[in-house]
């Protein structure tokens, strides 16, 4: 296999983080629960975290308005503070996981989003040294970028390490994703992917690929190597499934006897459902499309809920559980509501379900803490999410252009955004009088 270090940068990353922790052991430990409260914005370097208790946190800086810290346990074994976010994961098994928290990158656990990687590069002198030493050795500045990123992927792994030995893989993961350049490069996302996966070398890293068609193969032979996957933009119920079968058919072609260190999590993406279809139902004007704006998207989350239930039953699913497969859990992206008119909970408060994930950023947040109900929600009236589902088709909303839509506007933002952190990052160099270029 090629050296990562002569390959493009565009077989490899811009990257993400998820990082998640049990608050069932936290508790059976004894150790410290974690509570969340508004903060000022006081961080240049942004990160994008997930946990299903949140991260476990003392003292550290944050951008955002959210700051995660511990309370400690008495010696009776109560805890000084409590969430709704405890009682989600404990009482309806769903992670809530939260985007964007940060840190200096030797301070805490390193995550970098592309766009906010391309803020902290041309602003922040924290990556200074180290990128300093690669442009003055030679390396160009995509391959930079890459060394950058691995080394705190590896940090951060290896601060959650203990936490995916203690779950037994089930938790303290983190995501590093593919380049948004090669969306539509099944070989090369291949090669990336095992590249990737190679140069980090660590045992709780998921490799995030796009759930783009040409992608799909990718997922399922990433799978087949052993190598766990996050599947991000999946916008339509034919697609998760598409995404659901390539777990499987990589699972089953493995060849691995224990299948249990192998796993995967679908990243549906919700409010933006709602945001094209709305101007779909706008245009249409009638009162009943004007009545359906808002619904679309919780609509089809909790279809795909079901479609999850049913791929994951039955002989050919229970044939992987006696090797120790586990579900690939079905996380719901883009939970932010992106109109004001709308609940600040929407997109949160009517999917909680067992085994899912729910990435709720800054607002959605502080919203569910502060007025949320916990109480299982996503298959609570499947008969009505099925008729706002058909009723949409009947008024002509076409589900596969929504789908298709919203992926290419994901994956154009996606690119934008990588190219922009290049270009950020040859700004730096050049303040740093270090390349001509």
């Amino acid at each position: 296999m090629a050296s990562i270090s002569k390959l493009s940068a565009s077989a490899f990353a811009s990257s993400a983080t998820s990082f998640t922790r049990s608050s069932q052991q936290q508790q059976q430990q004894n150790q410290p629960m974690c509570f969340a409260y508004p903060r000022k914005r006081i961080a240049i370097f942004e990160k994008s975290i997930s946990s299903s208790k949140l991260s476990v946190r003392a003292g550290q800086r944050i951008a955002g308005s959210l700051i995660v810290r511990c309370s400690k346990v008495d010696g009776n074994g109560s805890s000084v503070k409590r969430t709704t976010l405890h009682d989600l994961y404990e009482k309806e098994g769903q992670s809530p996981w939260y985007d964007n928290l940060c840190r200096p990158v030797t301070d805490l656990i390193p995550l970098i989003e592309s766009g906010i990687f391309q803020k902290a590069i041309s602003t922040s002198s924290a990556y200074n040294d180290q990128f300093k030493q690669l442009v003055q050795s030679g390396v160009d500045i995509k391959m930079s970028y890459w060394e950058l990123v691995v080394k705190d992927i590896q940090d951060a792994c290896k601060l959650f390490e203990s936490i995916y030995d203690d779950s037994d893989g089930g938790d303290g993961y983190v995501s590093v994703e593919v380049s948004p350049l090669l969306a539509d490069d099944t070989e090369t996302t291949i090669q990336a992917a095992k590249l990737l996966h190679k140069k980090v070398n660590r045992r709780n890293v998921y490799i995030k690929i796009p759930a783009t068609a040409p992608c799909i193969p990718s997922i399922k032979e990433v799978i087949a190597n052993g190598i766990s996957v996050n599947v991000t933009l999946i916008f339509s119920l034919a697609r998760y499934e598409a995404v659901i079968d390539a777990y499987l058919d990589g699972l089953e072609a493995s060849g691995l006897n224990d299948l249990s260190r192998v796993t995967s999590v679908a990243s549906f993406f919700v409010s933006r459902v709602d945001s094209l279809v709305d101007k779909l139902l706008e245009k249409i004007g009638t009162p009943e499309a004007l009545d359906l704006r808002g619904k679309a998207a919780n609509a089809q989350a909790a279809l795909a809920f079901q479609l999850y239930q049913k791929k994951f039953s039955g002989p050919r699913w229970e044939a992987l559980v006696k090797k120790g497969a586990k579900k690939q859990r079905l996380l719901w992206a883009s939970t932010s509501v992106k109109n004001p008119a709308y609940p600040d909970t929407l997109y949160v408060a009517p999917l909680v379900g067992p085994d899912t994930v729910s990435t709720m950023p800054d607002q959605a947040l502080l919203a569910f803490i502060d007025h949320g109900t916990v109480a299982r929600t996503i298959d609570a009236n499947v008969s009505e999410a099925e008729g706002i589902y058909n009723a949409l088709e009947k008024l002509g909303i076409d589900w596969g252009y929504v789908g298709s839509q919203l992926e290419l506007e994901g994956v154009d933002s996606f690119k934008k955004s990588f190219n922009s952190l290049l270009d950020s990052m040859q700004e730096k160099a050049n303040s740093m009088k270090l390349v001509n270029m």
